[in-house]
């Protein structure tokens, strides 16, 4: 038996609560997960997990098995990354999942500085709006905005990126400028954001001194930042979104400005990954480097 392989695969059923998804992570055939960690509890004398045909459940001897060796595996890679350190940088590949808006207009287009930095890290980029499950899908990084919901995991902050109110040229044409948030709501269209998970529609939030205003009952919305960005541009109705997103098409005056007199507060955005990854030298890179970039460039902005 080769036991640190065992140690490895045991690790990954606990973190995943699958032999399926383990197997996938690890690059193996299920049938040898399953048989690495029957050798490993024959090897122990204990029994890790009860087996079902529906589900996987670690025992208490199997628990306190898994804290043992997380800190023994996190141990050894990080002295393997020490003494690979001195003569390469780091490699191997990255599953890093972000939200649509800022994978396609932010992270995209500053990945090839990281890449001539780091050639041999391959990126696995996932781009949805939808919360993924950071370790039951192999993800080893997610970008985020909003509050951190999830202490179970590391989180460090990116950018904080302020909202513009915009329409077409074309609406404004039809309906004209809107004076007030009031204005908006009553005499406007608006175009919004829905969360995919609850359905839970995003208000357009207005704020002036101690004046708050929200719109909310959007006539067009949408679960993706990049669709709510193309109903603008279609004339649909007047929405919010980041400036950073939205400004070469502010430059072009294909969106016009609205209310600007009027602002909401910003979303910070953050970099989210489990606490048992952080000495992967290729995550810590990874993250060092995109938490420089976006900081750098918040300074410019």
């Amino acid at each position: 038996m080769n036991q640190l392989l065992a140690m490895r695969a045991f690790v990954r059923v606990v973190e995943t609560g699958s032999f399926s998804r383990a197997a996938d992570q690890l690059a193996l055939p299920r049938s040898t997960v399953s048989k690495l960690i029957t050798d490993l509890e024959k090897h122990l004398g204990i029994q890790l997990m009860h087996r079902t045909t529906r589900a996987v459940a670690t025992t208490s001897d199997g628990l306190e098995y898994y804290s043992h060796a997380t800190r023994l595996i996190t141990e050894l890679d990080s002295v393997d990354t020490a003494a690979r350190g001195k003569k390469l940088k780091p490699g191997g590949h990255l599953r890093v999942d972000a939200p649509a808006s800022f994978a396609n207009c932010l992270l995209i287009p500053a990945l090839p500085a990281f890449h001539r930095e780091y050639p041999d890290i391959t990126i696995a980029l996932g781009i949805s709006d939808r919360p993924v499950n950071i370790v039951g899908e192999g993800v080893d990084c997610v970008i985020r905005a909003g509050e951190l919901d999830d202490m179970t995991m590391i989180g460090r902050t990116l950018v904080d990126l302020h909202y513009v109110t915009c329409a077409a040229p074309a609406y404004l044409e039809r309906r004209g400028m809107p004076a007030s948030p009031n204005d908006l709501q009553t005499n406007h269209v608006q175009a919004g954001y829905f969360f995919a998970a609850t359905g839970k529609p995003e208000p357009l939030v207005f704020e002036n001194g101690t004046h708050r205003h929200e719109v909310g009952d959007c006539e067009f919305s949408t679960n993706d930042g990049n669709g709510l960005k193309e109903m603008m541009l279609a004339g649909l109705g007047i929405g919010q979104h980041f400036r950073r997103i939205v400004q070469p098409y502010l430059d072009t005056g294909e969106l016009v400005a609205v209310l600007e007199d009027w602002s909401r507060p910003a979303m910070q955005f953050h970099v989210l990954y489990p606490p048992n990854r952080h000495q992967n030298a290729r995550l810590k890179v990874f993250i060092d480097w995109v938490i420089q970039t976006f900081r750098e460039e918040s300074s410019a902005h």
